[in-house]
């Protein structure tokens, strides 16, 4: 049997998607990954494991009729030399061009991981509600001839059958990406007189940093001998945040900006508690990878982010764009230390019982009939 992934980044196949292709591979498949651009070292980490690499043209972020097509073309060419028995498209873009592609496979099975709404099904302004309407109108397309479309939270799943895209019997639901609890082993607080907190993800608007920024402010008027690092890298997405914002955050003294990394687990085990204020996700990867840690968390109350935290065990939610709030429970932390602890472990017990990522990919493999 043939399977192909299809992701946008390439570093997606191995941080989001590697144990998935381990598993497959090791159940004697043949497997083919496939991202944006050439990438050499993801290529090398892939043949480890016995997938092979292939990079295909494709634009993330925004419309461009003339690339889109060429997407669209050069993975149907892809599927027509291949004929592949699995194809398995996450994320938006290799979601409904893969999903199109594959409509002129008569002996191919399509499943398709929506891992979060993102910026496209954000409404707001004219230009913003057409653009829904439109990615709505290719979602329902893409995915007319899909096997199985898996979710991450039922907050997505029932957007997409509201909305018609999707009927109720061919969608599934998964405990998000998983975290590999072995990697992301749980470690004590650190021993520092400095509350830290820490937040990670790609500057994007939606992440909740400006929030975080305000937030920032509010608590050190109080307590200043408080520490708030943000890690992550920039982002060409109508909603980032560019370098520039960031440094006049830097300036203030009250955000301390780690830039990108590709191992998140030494920033993480180096805070107290971390926080996630954004406005919407699948299933947030790193506050995941921060509960298997042991670290208590603070997140929003919004799709995806409500399912990792139960207010008083392991953290608290709060609402979303709201950095007073925030702000209020970043002040609890601070002057409830003894809670730290009883917190962080309870973390760790809710990633092992429900977020592992073996468990999560036990789910995926049987959904797909692997």
């Amino acid at each position: 049997m043939k399977i192909i992934m299809i992701g946008a980044l390439p570093e997606s196949l191995i941080n989001f998607r590697g144990k998935l292709l381990q598993q497959m591979s090791e159940s004697g498949f043949t497997v083919i990954a496939m991202a944006h651009s050439k990438n050499a070292s993801i290529a090398e980490q892939l043949k480890k494991i016995n997938v092979r690499y292939q990079h295909f043209i494709i634009k993330r972020n925004g419309l461009n009729p003339i690339i889109d097509f060429k997407t669209w073309f050069a993975l149907y060419r892809y599927f027509k030399k291949e004929n592949p028995d699995v194809i398995f498209a996450y994320t938006i873009k290799p979601i409904i061009w893969g999903g199109l592609a594959s409509r002129f496979r008569t002996n191919t099975r399509f499943y398709a991981l929506i891992t979060g709404l993102g910026f496209a099904f954000q409404e707001g302004n004219f230009i913003r509600n057409s653009l829904v309407k439109l990615v709505t109108n290719l979602y329902k397309i893409a995915l007319k001839n899909a096997d199985k479309v898996i979710f991450q939270n039922p907050d997505n799943l029932q957007v997409f059958v509201k909305k018609g895209i999707i009927d109720r019997n061919r969608c599934e639901l998964v405990n998000g990406s998983g975290v590999d609890t072995l990697a992301f082993n749980y470690t004590s607080l650190p021993d520092s007189t400095e509350t830290i907190f820490l937040t990670i993800g790609r500057l994007l608007g939606d992440k909740g940093f400006r929030e975080y920024a305000q937030a920032a402010e509010i608590v050190r008027n109080k307590h200043p001998q408080t520490k708030f690092l943000l890690q992550g890298p920039t982002d060409p997405s109508p909603d980032g945040i560019t370098l520039a914002e960031v440094e006049t955050w830097e300036k203030t003294g009250n955000i301390e900006y780690l830039g990108a990394t590709s191992d998140v687990r030494p920033s993480i085990r180096s805070c107290h508690i971390f926080v996630l204020p954004s406005y919407h996700e699948g299933m947030p990867r790193t506050v995941l990878e921060a509960m298997a840690i042991g670290r208590p968390i603070i997140t929003t109350d919004v799709s995806g982010c409500r399912e990792t935290v139960i207010n008083g065990e392991n953290g608290y939610l709060v609402p979303k764009a709201d950095a007073n709030a925030l702000a209020e429970r970043m002040i609890w932390f601070i002057e409830n230390q003894t809670q730290w602890e009883r917190m962080g472990k309870r973390s760790r017990e809710l990633a092992e019982e429900k977020y592992d990522v073996h468990k999560v990919n036990a789910q995926l493999m049987e959904i797909m009939g692997l």
